[in-house]
């Protein structure tokens, strides 16, 4: 496995190695070992599977502390833009968004540490998502960011033509400024 650089501290994009042949391609998508030895002290509790349909924008979700989650992204099936958001007010980052496409044709993985907002929209008819996390869920710590905050003005690139479809506790979430006093 390989890590690239993304900018933010803790948050890297993971390029696995890819064995091909007649039969098709093997992948590692998570070792414990090869992750400590590329110095990533992680412990998976949870997986959680989403499908969704082409212009769905989910997030951007986080969970508090004492449960604050990282998460293992990839891509199944499909593509989708990925979006997080860095909530670290110590860091140089904060506030700022990374995107990075992650698809099942190009096999990219997103390592996102505690202290992100993360989200996503679907690029293709669908998509089926699978993220690992390092603590269970907790509904009552569940919080979010809204998806369409001014201040990030975030371009999720949903297809031309497309409506993006969006829940309404999606479209209630605060805005970064109103969440100032969270941190």
């Amino acid at each position: 496995m390989k890590l690239i650089n993304t900018g933010f501290d803790d948050l890297w994009l993971i390029e696995p190695v890819i064995h091909t042949d007649a039969r098709g391609y093997f992948f590692e998508s998570y070792s414990k070992p090869v992750f400590e030895k590329l110095g990533l002290d992680l412990t998976f509790v949870q997986d959680n599977q989403s499908w969704s349909r082409a212009g769905v924008i989910r997030g951007l979700h986080f969970q508090a502390p004492p449960v604050a989650q990282a998460k293992l992204i990839r891509v199944l099936s499909g593509g989708i833009w990925d979006v997080v958001v860095d909530l670290r007010k110590n860091k140089q980052t904060f506030g700022k968004v990374y995107g990075v496409e992650l698809s099942a044709a190009n096999k990219l993985q997103l390592l996102v540490p505690k202290g992100f907002a993360h989200g996503f929209s679907v690029l293709t008819d669908s998509a089926e998502v699978l993220y690992k996390s390092d603590a269970p869920y907790a509904p009552q710590l569940q919080r979010g960011l809204r998806y369409n905050d001014p201040q990030l003005n975030i371009n999720w690139r949903i297809p031309s033509g497309l409506t993006p479809l969006i829940s309404e506790a999606d479209k209630a979430w605060p805005t970064l400024k109103e969440l100032e006093s969270y941190f």
